[in-house]
């Protein structure tokens, strides 16, 4: 607790409530900012930062002068350097023990002297003036016509993480960014600046994206530009995501047009900190050719920004590759400054850390956009959410990134999330909070977060609502009665709210998800509910007859196309993404938004069936071909029992977390193993006129195996495997079999479409009750780590 020395008006002390009402809150509302003249252009930019928030947010602009007023007639909010506004304070009878230790960079001090009307904040350098303003903006109470400050409130505080920061990356590809104009950027820049963010990641005009974009409100290069100059104006480093897209690196004219392409980005961008290049995911080079390649752009870089820095990730290297480029790095090249862990880096992290000289820092490169085939997936997501919401869905996973966030921090100088829209709004500031300091609980980031964005009066309900989104997640849908929950938490807002709140976008995010979980949750109880009933049907078609067991189970299936579950739900949801596209650009359906479909589009998935009906239907149309009663019969049960595997057999339906008994289970913890490289995860293939039990997978990443254990066999029996792989057309894939180390099939391509396949057990395999069953792709092999995948299994006893 700092102490406040004796002035010119008498002995003054922190917490001293003279001016603050029964509520222990100081009144703000006619508060005059003082900020010297002599201030900086980015202190200033924080000065116009907080006047400007107050005033959106309450309708009150508060005054700026540059000195003290002759009289002091109200509150005065001090905003600068320490050695600017210590004099000032010293002026009014404040003394302010200095620091004994050396000023850390980034850093503030708020000092409240309440008793005095006065209120200091003091920036150890430029970027502690912007960040000690943050702090205080998310501390004050900000409703119309009325400000308060706690008035108690002390902090003096430093970034714990270096560097923390976001890629902003205005591409065609993105589920919102896109269509940003400079000063909706700009405000995206405060926001995060507010809670400690202290870098951006811009991306070049030709990536792995469409040259264009309907929603592009300006050409790419020209919005790059205005990116990095409005970064430099509040002091933010810029980062470029610069990929190597050319084919052969070797071809000196290739390098040539590459050095020509990338110096005019060099040249025309105001400001530029760092080039990140990643290895691949997009781009392909072996890493020789790329590193001769980066050696000749970082001297070119250096020509028009010195102090510039050159970093570079392994990802999508395969083995031979990785060796190649670790045994680069022991040359420790001096023209390299760091190494980037992001997706598709084959080795772990404290693996990398380890392969690489200490002189090389790494940052983090964490995906915090994506739920599902991606590097940090949602564990054993329902496949009701998989196959509906997607890949790039609004995904507040607070308590999960945190957990994210702890496994990079020991490894990192901290971290620049990889993104690709605002539908991770709520886990870039998780990110930045716990950077800033790594023992703020969540819980706490996120009242912060609501104060702020949401209205004050909904600090702790908004919180709240969050974290119940992503315990929405967790678990069967079907049994999750907390969704329903969580919807009613939001709707008590949405009711009470007002128009503002209606109109904010951060809140019809959090409602969108709310109303499209409880929706799809009504629904899957409908229809998991209707395909039980035509089962039943079904297997009561001996006594009622096929043909009318097939008429009476498909009038029931059709029902979930002819009767909408919860049709207020829905159309909250429609009016939701229409809300969105018009606030913040949200692509959320293809055709309407005209974004690309499987990038944030959850809207265009929204009615999916989460039945497998039009599968049902299908067999029941082939069994109608058939002449004799016995046959059609006989289709049916097999429709009916197609996963029973009989008396003394066994069936796991893998990605089905309550029906993989045999699966081999994950002993590590999410926040220990949060890429699934030690384990395996559930996964998801769908498409309606497959088996339900098809939709998921379960995978494992890289060369890591995925294992079936089977104990208490018969010892003398014979067995049979049957399984099937999950497809990928695309990506050819080698997958071998071993039962207890013997090999039951070599090295061979999955299939390309999705079909059963058999093996027999060799009798030495189960000889002692015992059978383990081990699935690994081909090693060695770079890319994204998977293609291990299988969907359901069942060992027959012969």
């Amino acid at each position: 607790m700092l102490a406040i020395a004796c002035g010119l008006l008498g002995p003054a002390t922190y917490g001293a409530e003279k001016n603050a009402d029964e509520s222990g809150m100081m009144d703000l509302n006619k508060a005059i900012v003082v900020a010297p003249d002599s201030l900086s252009a980015r202190e200033k930019k924080a000065v116009s930062m907080l006047v400007d928030e107050v005033r959106k947010r309450t309708m009150i602009k508060w005054s700026v002068q540059t000195d003290l007023p002759k009289v002091q007639e109200g509150p005065l909010i001090l905003v600068g350097p320490q050695v600017k506004i210590r004099p000032l304070l010293a002026a009014k009878g404040v003394m302010l023990p200095q620091d004994r230790q050396v000023p850390r960079p980034e850093g503030y001090q708020i000092a409240t002297i309440s008793d005095r009307n006065l209120i200091a904040v003091m920036g150890n350098d430029e970027r502690g003036v912007l960040f000690g303003v943050g702090r205080l903006l998310r501390e004050l109470r900000l409703n119309r016509g009325h400000i308060q400050l706690p008035a108690r409130f002390q902090e003096r505080s430093a970034p714990e993480t270096p560097l923390r920061g976001h890629q902003l990356g205005y591409r065609q590809k993105t589920n919102s960014y896109d269509a940003w104009n400079i000063e909706q950027w700009e405000q995206y820049y405060r926001d995060l600046a507010v809670f400690g963010t202290n870098a951006i990641e811009l991306i070049p005009p030709r990536s792995d994206d469409e040259d264009d974009s309907p929603h592009f409100p300006a050409p790419p290069l020209e919005m790059m530009v205005d990116m990095s100059r409005v970064a430099d104006e509040y002091g933010l480093d810029v980062w470029i995501w610069y990929p190597a897209m050319d084919q052969d690196y070797t071809d000196p004219e290739t390098v040539k047009f590459a050095l020509q392409e990338w110096e005019q980005v060099y040249q025309r961008l105001p400001r530029i900190d760092v080039i990140f290049v990643p290895g691949g995911d997009p781009g392909h080079t072996h890493p020789l050719p790329l590193m001769a390649l980066l050696e000749q752009q970082a001297a070119l870089l250096r020509k028009y920004h010195p102090k510039a820095q050159m970093w570079m990730s392994p990802q999508s290297f395969n083995k031979d590759w990785d060796d190649e480029f670790y045994k680069f790095m022991q040359t420790e090249p001096k023209w390299l400054d760091g190494i980037v862990f992001g997706p598709q880096v084959r080795i772990s992290l404290p693996e990398v850390r380890q392969a690489i000289p200490a002189r090389y820092p790494i940052r983090g490169y964490p995906d915090i956009t994506h739920s599902t085939n991606c590097q940090h997936p949602v564990p054993e997501w329902d496949v009701a959410y998989g196959i509906t919401e997607g890949r790039e869905v609004i995904n507040p996973r607070p308590l999960s990134q945190a957990e994210i966030f702890r496994y990079y921090q020991a490894s990192t100088i901290g971290f620049l999330t990889y993104s690709e829209g605002c539908n991770d709004d709520v886990n870039k500031f998780v990110w930045s909070g716990l950077g800033w300091n790594s023992q703020t609980s969540v819980i706490e980031i996120l009242r912060e977060y609501s104060r702020y964005f949401i209205a004050e009066k909904f600090t702790d309900e908004f919180a709240q609502g969050l974290l119940g989104l992503e315990q929405n997640w967790v678990g069967p849908l079907l049994t999750n009665a907390g969704v329903e929950t969580t919807l009613q938490q939001f709707q008590a807002m949405e009711k009470t709210g007002g128009p503002k709140l209606l109109g904010n976008w951060r809140f019809q995010q959090a409602l969108y998800r709310a109303y499209y979980d409880a929706g799809l949750r009504d629904r899957l109880i409908a229809e998991t509910a209707q395909r039980a009933e035509a089962a039943e049907i079904l297997r009561r078609a001996p006594r009622t007859g096929s043909l009318v067991a097939m008429h009476r189970a498909e009038a029931i299936l059709d029902q979930a196309d002819l009767i909408q579950a919860s049709p207020e739900r829905r159309n909250r949801v429609n009016e939701l993404a229409e809300a969105l596209f018009q606030s913040i650009h949200m692509q959320l359906n293809s055709k309407l938004h005209q974004g690309e479909h499987g990038r944030g589009t959850s809207h265009d998935t929204i009615d999916r069936p989460l039945n497998d009906r039009f599968w049902v239907k299908q067999q029941l149309a082939k069994l109608r071909l058939l002449e004799k009663e016995e046959d059609r019969l006989l289709g049916l049960q097999g429709i009916v029992h197609r996963t029973d595997p009989g008396a003394g057999n066994f069936y796991d339906d893998l990605g089905d977390p309550h029906r993989q008994p045999h699966l081999v289970p994950n002993p590590i913890p999410f926040g220990e193993n949060p890429d699934f490289r030690k384990s395996v995860y559930t996964s998801f293939d769908y498409r309606s006129d497959r088996p339900r039990e098809w939709w998921t997978n379960v995978l494992s990443m890289y060369d890591g195996p995925l294992q079936l254990r089977y104990e208490g066999l018969e010892k003398n029996a014979k067995y049979q495997v049957r399984f099937v792989y999950s497809s990928e057309p695309l990506r050819k894939v080698k997958i071998r079999l071993d039962a207890d180390g013997e090999t039951l099939h070599d090295w061979m391509v999955k299939p390309d479409e999705m079909t059963t396949l058999e093996f027999e057990i060799p009798p030495a395999a189960t000889a002692d009750g015992v059978l383990n069953l081990r699935w690994m792709r081909e090693p060695g092999l770079g890319g994204n780590g998977r293609g291990c995948q299988v969907a359901e299994v069942w060992l027959i006893k012969r």
